[in-house]
C-alpha cells in the first residue's frame, strides 16, 4: 500500500504535486514537505522494531512500577521475549511502561501482567484514581528505615563513637550488655538492608542477571560489604563496626529514588491513559458483537450515536455529524453521507451510521503508536549517575580489589587491606550524585507552581535551552476554543432577538457546536442550557416585546439535513443552516444577505443562514475567536511562531497574515504534526503549545510540550508543563524556571565529580577509614540537598 512521504500513513486518496517529489495523504503534509524538505532525524531509538511482527498480532500497554534505570528496560525485555506468544517487547524507563506484541490466541493481558509482575516489578493498568502505589510502597520503607536508622544511630552515639575518638561510652555498660547492644545493631541493619533496601537489591541483581553496571550495584556492594565486614569483626569479637555505613548509604540512596518518583508519578498514565478510548468491541450489521480484533476489511458495522468508529471505513447507509477532533483536531464535526470516509477513533455524534471496514485498525491506534515512538525516544528523567554507571562502577570495583591486592603485596594485614577496598567502596557510593537531579528537579517543580505552572516531567529540565521556534495548535490554544455567535444580520423588519429565537428554536434539537453556540445565544435559555418558553401567545407577534424573548410556543416536525435543519415553528416552516441548504430548497436570499454571507467566510467565521415561509430573513456569524494574549506571548517567547492545526479555510488564512506569525501549516493530521515537529526540531529548539489529543504526538515529539490545564488529559500527560487557568502569559515561566533548574542540577553534578575526584585518592592511599568515608559521602549529600534548596528561577 502506499504511504504518505512524511507522516507514513496509509493513502486513500493521493494528494500530489508536481513541484514536490512524492505521495501525500492531505495538503497539509504535502506543505510541510514543501518548506522544510527532508531533515536529517536523530535515529538513537525510533521506537520501531526490527522484529517482524505478524499482521495479526495485538498490542498492549502496561505501566511498569519499580523501573528505576535503564537496566530495567534490557531485563524487562528479556522476561516477555522469554515467553511464548511474544513476538516483541520494548520497555521505556523514561515513560514507565512496556508495549508488547502478542499473539491474543496464545496469551492473555492478565497473563501478561502477571508475566511481568516479578522481582519487585509491578506491571498494571493505571488506577482509576491515579494512584501511584509504587511511590506509596518505597515512603513506606523509607519511614520504616528512618525509624530502624534512627535507633541504630542512637546506639552509634551513646557507645561506639566515644570508643572511636578515645572516650568513654555516654553510658557505662557491662561486657554482656554491650554484646546484645551490637547484636540489636546488626539485627536493625539487617532488616533496614532487606526491607527499606529492596529495590536497591533488586536494582543489583537485575545488573548482574543483565551483565550491565549501574548505580545500585555500586551502592548494594557498598552497603552489602560494611555489613559483612562488620559481622565478621562482631563474631570475632570486635568493636570497630561499620553498620551505621550500610545504614545511611540506604538511607540516602532510598531517600533520592523517593524524591525522583514523587517528581515522575505523573509520567505512569500517557500510553494507558489513552488506550481505553480505543474501542475493544465493534457491532455487526445484524447485531454480533465481536471484539475489534475480529473485524475484517469488508465488514459491515453498526455504529451508533455517541459511540466511536471502531476502524477507518466507509459509510453505506445513514447520515451525521461525526466529531473528529480526538484525531484531526478539527474545530467542527464533519457531516457524514454514504460514500464519505469515517476515521477509527472519531465519535458519531447524532444518528447512527452503517460503515463498511476499508481496514482492520484506526487512527487512534497510530496516535497510540506514535505516542509510544516519541515518548521513549527520550532520556526523559534518566540520572545521570546511570548513564555513566557503565564505567563508574566497574572502574570504582578495579580500583578496590586492586588496592587489596596490592596492600597484601606491599605486607599489610588482611583487615587493613579490607578496610581499604571498603573504605574506597563507601567513599564512592554515588549519593551526591543520585540526588543531584531530584531534589534539584524537586525545587524547580515547586517554584514553577507557585507561579502557576505544573512541570510534569524532569525531561524539561535536561532539554531546554534558548526556544527558536514556537508552535502554536490553533483551536483551544491560540483560539478560545468554543463556537460562539460573534454577530448577527437581519433583513426587512426581523429583529436580532426575533431571528435568534427563532433559529434556537429549530437548533436545540441537535447536538452540533454550531447548534449550541445559536442555542445559547438566543433570549430565553438558562444557564444550565435549557430554555424557558412563555405561554403568552401574544409572543408571536413580532411587534410584541415578548416576541423578542422566547424560543417559541410550539415545534414540530424537525427534520435534519446534511447541512442544517428545518422545523415547523408556531405553525411557520423554519429552514436554519448553510447556504447551499437554502439553494438547494430554493428559498429567496436577497443580494444585501448574501453579501453579508460572503464576507463572514472572508473573515474565517461560518454563516448560519435563517428563514421562514420561503425566505431567508438574516445569517448568523459562528465562530472560534482568538486569544488576546496569544500573539504578545509567542513574540516574546521564540523568534519564530508557527501555526500547527488540523483545520483548513479562511481561519487559518487569517491568522498567516497575523505579523506575529511566520508560518501556518493547515491541514495536518497527528502523524503529520509530530513529524513536522521532529523537522522543525532538526534546525533548533522547538516548543509546543497545544491542548488536544490530537496534539499529544506534537507534545511529546517537541523539545519542550506545553499544555493548556483545560485541555484533554492526554494532552496534559503527554506534555512537560501544564499552565494553568489557561493563562497563556505564564508560558515563559516555563523557561525562566526550567533555564534555574538546569542551571541548578549542573551545579550539583559538578560538586559531586569534584568531591568523587578528592575523596577516591585520599581513601585509595589510606588517608580515610570507612566512619570518615560515610561522613565525607553524607557531608557531599548534605551540600546538594542544600544548594537544591535554593528557589528556581
Amino acid at each position: 500500500m502506499t504511504t504518505c512521504r512524511l507522516c507514513d500513513l496509509p493513502v486513500s486518496d493521493a494528494v500530489t504535486d508536481d513541484s514536490v517529489e512524492g505521495v501525500f495523504c492531505c495538503r497539509g503534509c504535502l506543505e510541510v514537505q514543501r518548506s522544510l524538505g527532508d531533515v536529517a532525524v536523530s535515529d538513537t531509538h525510533t521506537g520501531e522494531s526490527t522484529t517482524s511482527i505478524p499482521e495479526d498480532a495485538a498490542t498492549t500497554y502496561f505501566v511498569m512500577e519499580g523501573m528505576h534505570c535503564a537496566t530495567c528496560e534490557v531485563y524487562l525485555e528479556s522476561v516477555a521475549n522469554d515467553c511464548d506468544g511474544v513476538y516483541n517487547a520494548e520497555a521505556s524507563y523514561a515513560a514507565e511502561a512496556m508495549k508488547l506484541s502478542y499473539d491474543p490466541d496464545t496469551l492473555s493481558t492478565e497473563t501478561l501482567r502477571d508475566t511481568l509482575s516479578r522481582t519487585g516489578y509491578t506491571a498494571s493498568r493505571r488506577d482509576a484514581d491515579g494512584t501511584d502505589t509504587e511511590t506509596d510502597t518505597l515512603e513506606n520503607r523509607l519511614i520504616v528505615g528512618a525509624a530502624l536508622g534512627m535507633m541504630a544511630m542512637l546506639a552509634y552515639v551513646v557507645f561506639l563513637y566515644p570508643r572511636y575518638f578515645g572516650y568513654e561510652p555516654l553510658v557505662a555498660l557491662e561486657s554482656e550488655d554491650s554484646a546484645h547492644i551490637y547484636g540489636h545493631l546488626a539485627a536493625l541493619s539487617a532488616i533496614l538492608l532487606l526491607y527499606t533496601g529492596a529495590p536497591i537489591l533488586r536494582g543489583a541483581y537485575v545488573s548482574v542477571r543483565t551483565r550491565r553496571p549501574n548505580v545500585d550495584l555500586l551502592v548494594t556492594t557498598a552497603a552489602l560489604a560494611a555489613y559483612a565486614y562488620s559481622t565478621g569483626r562482631l563474631l570475632t569479637g570486635h568493636a570497630d563496626l561499620y553498620y551505621d555505613v550500610t545504614v545511611v548509604v540506604v538511607l540516602a540512596v532510598t531517600a533520592g529514588t523517593y524524591y525522583e518518583g514523587r517528581i515522575r508519578s505523573r509520567m505512569n498514565g500517557l500510553l494507558t491513559d489513552l488506550t481505553p478510548l480505543q474501542s475493544e468491541t465493534a457491532i455487526r450489521e445484524n447485531g454480533e458483537v465481536i471484539s475489534v480484533d475480529a473485524v475484517e476489511t469488508g465488514d459491515r458495522l453498526l455504529v451508533r450515536a455517541g459511540e466511536r468508529v471502531p476502524v477507518d471505513g466507509v459509510v453505506r447507509d445513514g447520515s451525521g455529524a461525526v466529531d473528529e477532533a480526538l484525531v484531526t483536531g478539527e474545530s467542527l464535526p464533519e457531516n457524514k453521507a454514504p460514500g464519505d470516509t469515517v476515521i477509527g477513533g472519531t465519535v458519531v455524534t447524532d444518528t447512527p451510521l452503517l460503515i463498511e471496514a476499508t481496514g482492520t485498525d484506526s487512527r487512534l491506534d497510530r496516535i497510540v503508536d506514535s505516542l509510544w515512538e516519541v515518548q521513549t525516544a527520550r532520556s526523559g528523567a534518566q540520572r545521570f549517575a546511570d548513564r555513566l554507571a557503565t564505567v563508574f562502577v566497574p572502574l570504582v570495583f578495579f580500583l578496590a580489589v586492586g588496592a587489596s591486592v596490592l596492600g597484601l603485596f606491599a605486607g599489610e594485614s588482611v583487615q587493613t587491606a579490607l578496610l581499604t577496598s571498603l573504605t574506597l567502596l563507601i567513599v564512592s557510593c554515588p549519593c551526591a550524585l543520585g540526588l543531584a537531579t531530584p531534589l534539584a528537579v524537586a525545587s524547580g517543580l515547586r517554584s514553577a507552581a507557585e507561579r502557576g505552572v505544573v512541570i510534569t516531567t524532569p525531561a524539561l529540565f535536561e532539554h531546554v535551552g534558548s526556544v527558536d521556534t514556537v508552535v502554536f495548535d490553533k483551536t483551544g490554544t491560540v483560539t478560545n476554543g468554543e463556537m460562539a455567535v460573534s454577530d448577527v444580520f437581519t433583513t426587512d423588519e426581523t429583529t436580532e432577538n426575533r431571528l435568534l429565537a427563532r433559529a434556537a428554536a429549530v437548533e436545540q434539537y441537535t447536538a452540533h457546536p454550531i447548534a449550541r453556540a445559536v442555542t445559547e445565544a438566543a433570549p430565553g435559555v438558562r444557564s444550565d442550557g435549557g430554555t424557558t418558553v412563555p405561554t403568552d401567545t401574544a409572543a408571536t407577534d413580532p411587534a410584541s416585546p415578548a416576541g423578542d424573548t422566547k424560543l417559541a410556543d410550539s415545534v414540530g416536525s424537525v427534520v435534519r439535513h446534511s447541512r442544517g435543519v428545518s422545523a415547523t415553528v408556531d405553525g411557520m416552516s423554519v429552514l436554519v443552516g448553510h447556504p447551499d441548504l437554502f439553494t438547494e430548497k430554493g428559498w429567496e436570499i436577497d443580494d444585501a444577505l448574501a453579501d453579508r454571507t460572503e464576507s463572514i467566510t472572508t473573515e474565517g467565521n461560518v454563516p448560519v443562514i435563517v428563514g421562514w415561509d420561503g425566505c431567508a430573513r438574516g445569517v448568523i456569524a459562528v465562530g472560534d475567536e482568538a486569544r488576546d494574549e496569544w500573539a504578545a506571548v509567542a513574540t516574546e517567547l521564540g523568534d519564530r511562531t508557527v501555526i500547527l492545526t488540523g483545520d483548513e479555510g479562511p481561519a487559518t488564512q487569517r491568522l498567516a497574515e497575523h505579523p506575529a506569525v511566520d508560518r501556518v501549516f493547515a491541514g495536518i493530521r497527528p502523524d503529520g504534526k509530530a513529524e513536522t515537529i521532529r523537522r522543525l526540531a532538526a534546525t533548533g529548539t522547538v516548543a509546543m503549545v497545544g491542548d488536544g489529543s490530537n496534539d499529544a504526538p506534537a507534545l511529546a515529539a517537541a523539545d519542550v510540550g506545553i499544555a493548556l490545564e483545560d485541555g484533554t488529559k492526554l494532552a496534559v500527560d503527554a506534555a512537560d508543563a501544564v499552565v494553568l487557568n489557561d493563562d497563556l502569559g505564564r508560558l515563559p515561566t516555563v523557561f525562566d524556571v526550567a533555564v534555574a533548574t538546569r542551571r541548578r542540577i549542573r551545579e550539583n553534578l559538578v560538586w559531586a565529580f569534584v568531591y568523587n575526584g578528592i575523596a577516591i585518592p585520599l581513601a585509595l592511599f589510606g588517608f580515610l577509614n570507612p566512619l570518615f568515608a560515610a561522613l565525607a559521602m553524607a557531608t557531599s549529600s548534605v551540600l546538594v540537598v542544600a544548594n537544591s534548596a535554593r528557589t528556581a528561577g
